[in-house]
């Protein structure tokens, strides 16, 4: 049985209502690594930071036909039906979603020095809570609160519903942001919460186009956030004729939109590859070994080589990455390549003098082939216009953002699902206007979980079919509850 639950708020996850008091505390400065960190940067050649991403969609299979059936968890419908396809995992990626807790006070118990970066997204939380999966929540609550616990686990913020920022409208992806932060506050606290000063974008797309890149920057900053995770092959350098001093340093990335705003914000840059393959094994440890210190803002420091991935999805996470975590812990624990969380290294950084004036600016990619044709201020029209001239003369070029692969547009190919998206995201907005409907009123919560679980990547990723289905049932009943309660 599900015991009373702090996050939920008649029976729906607290997404809303107590910006006034979540988002101060927010923007509050000051370290919170740094002054408990064991590590001596002095003696520091190069270090490693890995993060796990973890996330399960909502979906309205509970039981019955589409029209009705209740919205629970992935998860727990794989729990309920491991017969079909892989779901016979489904008891390891509950596991999987919990054993950090395990691993990390085993290890500080050995006297070790884990570090991992954690990235759960809203409807994996909630799901977890609906199928009653209060242990694994207990863990994370104690890797998020517990002092001994926390020095060696950073929480990244994400969008709630796991929507990818490139092509979910844009009043729409500040509002899964402050939705993640509310949830999060609710269920680990605000002093956990004031913690958060990263963030890890959803499928790590990153938006090109310039006004959605603007506000995709400015809404981080505008949450409290002091650096992003973005993927190598998604920016590119504003001045090419720079040195560049590889991808292992922090970078600063700017966005200037089509009336001249700017927005930057501070930039980790994960490297390609077979994400899971890389974590599970460890291999950014193993090249970080490898690096010796480089010349970051004029003078000698340490490199950080930083990767995400999965933190169930296949059977390297599921198997591998456990021995192998706890094998690499043990060998880097006190010596010249440790592992460290990004916040941590900034921290030492900083301490070490370095300051964000130092970091090498960078853009979001195909910009540069923009600003080549108009100029930041000359507005909206002539920034469209110039995006259709670069289109005219290279097929390849885009304004649909990057991800973790190149390969795949979050667009093109999804108008079916994209199309109701975008009506019933219209229709949200409209309602609320002229209802004067408040973001703590239970109508306004309910209308936007619905709208949010509309916009999860799932239902784009996995193309068409029953995810299609999916996403069409979620935005008839987002546009059911706007007609009939606004």
């Amino acid at each position: 049985m599900v015991r009373s639950a702090p996050e939920l708020v008649d029976g729906w996850p607290d997404v809303c209502g107590r910006e006034e008091e979540l988002f101060p505390t927010a923007v509050e400065r000051g370290p919170v690594f740094g002054p408990e960190s064991s590590v001596d940067f002095s003696r520091v050649e190069a270090a490693c930071a890995i993060a796990l991403h973890m996330h399960q969609p909502q979906i309205p299979a509970g039981g019955g036909p589409l029209e009705t059936a209740p919205i629970i968890g992935n998860l727990q419908y794989m729990m309920e039906n491991q017969h079909i396809g892989d779901n016979h995992n489904a008891p390891v990626f509950r596991w999987c979603y919990r054993r950090m807790g395990e691993f990390i006070p085993a290890l500080l118990d050995e006297g070790r020095r884990p570090r991992v970066m954690l990235d759960y997204s809203g409807t994996l939380l909630w799901g977890l809570r609906q199928m009653g999966a209060d242990d694994v929540l207990d863990a994370l609550r104690a890797l998020a609160t517990d002092p001994r616990l926390r020095q060696a686990v950073e929480w990244l913020g994400t969008a709630w519903g796991h929507a990818v920022a490139p092509s979910t409208p844009v009043r729409d992806f500040r509002l899964h942001v402050g939705a993640w932060r509310h949830h999060f506050a609710a269920l680990f606290g605000r002093e956990a919460l004031a913690r958060v000063r990263g963030f890890s974008p959803p499928e790590m797309a990153l938006p090109n186009h310039p006004d959605v890149a603007y506000e995709f920057v400015r809404t981080l900053l505008d949450h409290g956030y002091e650096w992003v995770l973005v993927q190598e092959h998604t920016i590119e350098p504003i001045d090419p004729s720079a040195p560049r001093p590889g991808p292992h340093v922090p970078h600063r990335l700017v966005c200037v939109d089509s009336t001249g705003r700017r927005a930057e914000i501070l930039a980790f840059v994960k490297t390609q590859g077979s994400d899971t393959k890389l974590v599970g094994q460890m291999q950014p440890w193993y090249e970080a070994r490898s690096l010796r210190r480089w010349t970051i803002g004029g003078r000698p420091r340490p490199p950080l080589v930083t990767q995400i991935s999965d933190g169930e999805n296949g059977g390297v996470m599921m198997n591998e990455f456990p021995p192998k975590y706890f094998e690499v812990v043990r060998e880097a624990s006190g010596g010249p390549y440790p592992l460290l969380n990004a916040t941590e290294y900034l921290e030492l950084l900083r301490a070490d003098g370095w300051t964000p004036a130092d970091a090498p600016e960078v853009r979001p990619v195909h910009q540069g082939r923009i600003w080549a044709r108009v100029r930041p201020g000359d507005g909206p029209e002539r920034l469209a216009a110039a995006i259709e001239e670069a289109r005219r003369e290279d097929a390849r070029f885009h304004m649909e953002g990057g991800s973790w692969t190149s390969n795949i547009s979050w667009v093109r190919g999804y108008e079916a699902v994209l199309g109701p998206i975008e009506r019933v995201s219209a229709l949200f907005h409209e309602r609320m206007t002229a209802s004067n409907a408040r973001p703590n009123e239970p109508r306004y919560r309910r209308a936007l979980v619905h709208l949010m679980l509309c916009q999860t990547s799932c239902f784009r990723y996995w193309g068409q079919g029953i995810w299609t289905d999916y996403a069409r049932e979620l935005c008839r009943r987002t546009e059911e509850i706007l007609r009939r309660e606004f």
